[in-house]
């Protein structure tokens, strides 16, 4: 079993953290609560020091730590989906790591083509990379589930490319975290949470002679998912010197279950008659809903005035342990041993996720220039224990819990900037420079599991024929999966800003960056704002911009054995530097480039502010993961080139185009009254639209015939069409001395689920989710919060009967708000 293991450089800044903590033991502690108010000034997308959000050049949204705690549910990806325009989160099922950890989307694109900071800082990756059907596949990504509501001041969200200031991965838009700073005061909250619900899908019809019959519909009333979230952060002060802010947050999660009736025989016959079993057998056998997690969180964040300036630091540690399913094995099935699953079987993984991250950083005045430097740590480490199955190679005797092995992932980023500012004669303000240079070092590893969870036992089935190899739902990683690899960068940066007149504000920036696997990249960007009045304002920007291909796309690779006429071949996916990846017609991944424009207006009139801006955003050479490459003449066209026994398999690729364009509207309307309470209105909406306009080729498999498809209409649809087209929000904020009212509705627009064949789409049609809260203030100290989110209880389209081979399996993992149904939750929360 793996453990974390903290690096020296974790330890050191560790020790940094525990200075300020000493000390701040020592201080005077407060009973006093504060109130933090989020002040609209931004760090994101520009570095002029008190720039408000309504004075930018670019679309800049902060959420507050008020709108976060406005929900029933405690994941920061949920609550960003439901505050931003173009933030979307599915929540796909059945689908290995992701259903544990799971991406999100800004813009329609890919999860990694937004970079996300914390505090400012760059923050490193998880080590999964999503290789199943979901939205976001093939992509490795933040996990922002890694930062507890309780922990963080705002969020500030850019969203408009920002490569030529923050670097890789700032395609899509910025999002950063900027963590609670307090040196007084504190919170608990405990909050709990069920589902109660009813849904309904049709069932087909069962076999000819079955002696079972389906009821049509299945309907269904629940309730499950249980979660219990207990959350809190103190203030420390540091002698008036600073501040030390505690965050932590438990959680644990009890799973969902949505699957369908199971409509299929279970059994072997017995001498040619069903089994009576067949009658009685549970026939709800799937776990398809959400994964039953247990969480634990801590951040520490402090900063303190030494010298001339101010030290600063923050280390964060999360252990997550999460169960979830795989497809049911029927006691028939050839993937069964029936000695040890009598009855079938449901696999589960079990992934055990540890992430951490550390930090310490010096800012300080010289003169007329602020200097800061910093280096920051990150971890993120998944192992997989696979329980309730079986290794059908090795029959009878086999074990039915597996260790698998994993991955893990590491950053370790140096900073160092500057910022200065100097008066030209032509221009209505200073120009206001910075500078500064980034340095970048990135490991990734694979580690194996146990031999059983991936040798072959050698134990045929009935029919004389072998099977598979491993642990079912989840082959342990092999020794040949194992890759420990690491690559170095190096970023430079200029950024001028300056009123150029009284009613233009101007900014450009240019970076260049330098990797030591792919080579070199140069981005630049220019943005524009020109007030026309002091309620109206014209904003746009142009930039290119651009994303490393990561380590994960580049050295992730598993294996499975498959056996085809009783012949065994190793079904892999490859790193791209694999000899039989290479004779595939894989290349060393290079760059994802991209262009975006935006042009916006803004609108302010009293309580009321507008933003509308429209984008367009071409990305060239998006990396992709190929399709599964096992046609019969792919099989001979390997072993021609030497690679007996291998069966094919998929590679990440460089190669589709793609052209996004949308628009965003945001408008806020602030309406104080004086005997009915004050309201705050916001309506928040995106239209979105993908083109795929070219997909890769290679020469190696065009030339044989057929030609295998390298990169298939179910991926292409999934880019274009995986996410929805529109998506609409309205939030009513109403609060009267100690009470308070949330009601939020989001129109979620049609998102289609592509098939094979046309014939095989499923459009998920537009649906409207209504949540309310209501809130009251019990004293200073105590305040106790109730709600419903999804009050009336929407659900995706299920599939139609065609579509759903199985039963058990109803919902699409494209839908874009789950399918867990409606949430009931309390809150009961103390201020100190």
């Amino acid at each position: 079993m793996r453990t974390f293991k903290p690096t020296a450089l974790t330890l050191a800044l560790a020790a940094a953290l525990a200075a300020p903590l000493s000390y701040a033991q020592q201080a005077d502690a407060t009973d006093v609560a504060t109130d933090e108010q989020v002040e609209q000034i931004v760090v994101t997308g520009t570095r002029v020091a008190g720039r408000s959000v309504s004075d930018t050049a670019v679309p800049i949204d902060i959420v507050s730590a008020d709108v976060l705690e406005r929900s029933g549910n405690t994941e920061l990806n949920q609550a960003l989906s439901i505050a931003l325009p173009s933030f979307n989160f599915p929540r796909p099922g059945l689908a290995d790591g992701t259903d544990t950890i799971r991406p999100a989307t800004l813009r329609g694109l890919s999860p990694d083509q937004s970079l996300v900071l914390l505090n400012g800082k760059r923050r490193h990756a998880a080590s999964l990379v999503n290789v199943n059907g979901t939205v976001g596949r093939g992509s490795s990504a933040v996990d922002l589930n890694t930062i507890p509501t309780a922990a963080i001041k705002a969020v500030e969200v850019l969203r408009d490319g920002a490569s030529a200031q923050y670097g890789s991965d700032a395609i899509a838009g910025v999002l950063n975290v900027r963590l609670r700073e307090a040196s007084e005061g504190g919170n608990m909250t405990l909050s709990y949470g069920v589902r109660n619900t009813e849904y309904s899908t049709p069932t087909a019809t069962p076999p000819a002679g079955a002696t079972w019959s389906a009821p049509n519909p299945v309907s269904r009333s629940l309730t499950d998912g249980e979660t219990l979230t207990l959350s809190g952060w103190k203030g420390f002060d540091l002698d008036g010197q600073g501040y030390v802010t505690v965050s932590a947050e438990f959680k644990d999660a009890e799973r969902t279950e949505r699957g369908g009736w199971d409509f299929r025989q279970q059994y072997p016959l017995v001498n040619g008659a069903f089994d009576p079993r067949e009658q009685t057998i549970e026939r709800f056998n799937a776990w398809y809903g959400e994964p039953q997690i247990e969480q634990l969180t801590l951040f520490v964040n402090s900063g303190l005035n030494i010298g001339p300036g101010k030290l600063y630091s923050w280390i964060s540690y999360q252990d997550r342990a999460a169960k979830s399913g795989g497809f049911y094995r029927r006691a028939l099935d050839d993937r069964n041993v029936i000695e040890v699953h009598p009855d079938g079987f449901l696999p589960i993984i079990a992934p055990d996720v540890t992430d951490a991250s550390s930090a310490v950083g010096y800012e300080w005045d010289n003169g007329d220039w602020s200097f800061d430097a910093s280096v920051v740590y990150g971890y993120n480490q998944m192992e997989f224990t696979i329980e309730n199955t079986v290794n059908r190679s090795i029959g009878p005797s086999s074990k039915t819990e597996f260790d698998a092995g994993g991955f893990n992932y590491d950053q370790i980023v140096g900073n160092f900037s500057a910022v200065t500012s100097f008066d030209v004669a032509a221009l209505a303000s200073p120009v206001n420079i910075a500078t500064g240079v980034e340095l970048r070092r990135e490991s990734y590893s694979i580690f194996a599991g146990e031999p059983d969870s991936y040798r072959n036992g050698g134990v045929l089935l009935p029919n004389g024929n072998p099977t598979q190899s491993g642990a079912q739902v989840f082959p342990g990683f092999r020794p040949a999966n194992q890759v420990d690899e690491s690559r170095n960068a190096v970023g430079v940066f200029v950024d001028m800003e300056a009123n150029l007149t009284d009613q233009v504000l101007g900014s450009v920036a240019l970076r260049a960056e330098d990797y030591s696997d792919f080579g070199s990249n140069l981005t630049g960007k220019l943005a524009l704002r020109y007030d026309i009045s002091d309620s109206f304002a014209l904003r746009g920007s142009l930039q290119n911009g651009f994303r490393a291909p990561s380590l994960q796309q580049q050295f992730f690779t598993s294996t499975s054995t498959n056996f085809i006429n009783g012949v065994p071949f190793d079904i892999t996916t490859f790193p791209v530097n694999d000899p039989v990846a290479v004779a595939l017609g894989a290349k060393p991944l290079d760059a994802e480039e991209s262009t975006n424009f935006s042009l916006g207006t803004v609108f302010r009139v009293g309580g009321v502010s507008v933003t509308i801006d429209g984008y367009r955003i071409d990305i060239n050479d998006r990396i992709v993961l190929s399709e599964n490459l096992t046609a019969a003449n792919v099989r001979q066209y390997l072993a021609d080139q030497g690679f007996i026994g291998i069966g094919g398999g998929r590679f990440f690729i460089n190669g589709v185009d793609t052209e996004t364009t949308g628009l965003d509207l945001v408008v806020n309307w602030n309406l104080p009254t004086n005997n009915t309470g004050d309201f705050d209105f916001t309506l928040v909406a995106n239209v979105n639209s993908t083109d795929v306009t070219a997909i890769p080729e290679v020469a190696e498999l065009a030339a044989l015939d057929p030609a295998p498809v390298l990169f298939g209409r179910v991926n292409v649809l999934s880019l274009e069409e995986g996410t929805p087209k529109n998506k609409l929000g309205a939030i009513v904020n109403w609060s009267l001395e100690q009470y308070g009212v949330t009601l939020r509705a989001t129109r979620y627009g049609d998102v289609l689920t592509p098939g094979t064949s046309a014939d095989r789409d499923f459009t998920l049609t537009a649906k409207t989710l209504v949540d309310i809260e209501g809130r009251v203030e019990l004293t200073d100290n105590w305040r106790v919060s109730l709600g419903i989110d999804n009050l009336f209880d929407q659900y995706p389209d299920a599939y139609p009967t065609s579509l759903n081979g199985t039963g058990n399996t109803p919902f699409s993992n494209y839908s874009p708000f789950g399918r867990s149904g409606r949430l009931l939750y309390g809150k009961v929360s103390y201020n100190f």
